[in-house]
């Protein structure tokens, strides 16, 4: 996936900025909502996602900031875990990110990249049920929550996209 905008740059990761990557999930506000992981497991999606470049087009993208190419956070497209009819987005910003519009930015850049595969499935997210600030993005972009689902013992809030 490769997206530009004047605020946002959507691209693969580069091997060497596997520390970048690292350092997004260090921040305990930025990992309040997502299933705990160690960095040999970080490290372990890093690598799985610069080999999934190569197999696409499925994987997990660097979100940069346009004007300085800091790294502002990270998405992903995938096949959902829970239905493979299903295409599943998400994205985790840094902290110094949120409340800039960014999310909003990447919600739909990730719809356009999923209507733009001609797979025909639902686009879905599902988010922690205390995350409202992601909640309220993906209703900005046109999703609606349908109901909880649990995955790996985690009761999650669960959205599909309506076209």
């Amino acid at each position: 996936m490769n997206y530009k905008n004047d605020t946002i740059i959507i691209r693969e990761f580069a091997p060497q900025e596997l520390p970048l990557f690292s350092a997004l999930f260090e921040n305990e506000k930025v990992t309040r909502y997502l299933p705990y992981k160690t960095p040999d497991e970080y490290e372990e999606m890093f690598d799985k996602a610069l080999s999934d470049y190569k197999t696409g087009p499925f994987s997990r993208w660097g979100v940069f900031n346009a004007q300085n190419n800091d790294l502002a956070g990270m998405c992903l497209v995938r096949v959902f875990l829970d239905n493979p009819d299903q295409l599943e987005i998400g994205y985790t910003l840094g902290e110094e990110y949120w409340g800039r519009g960014l999310g909003t930015e990447v919600c739909k850049a990730l719809i356009e990249y999923c209507l733009s595969l001609h797979q025909q499935k639902d686009i879905v997210a599902v988010t922690d049920p205390e995350n409202t600030g992601s909640q309220k993005v993906l209703m900005k972009n046109g999703f609606r929550r349908v109901e909880n689902l649990v995955r790996e013992g985690r009761e999650l809030a669960y959205f599909v996209w309506q076209k």
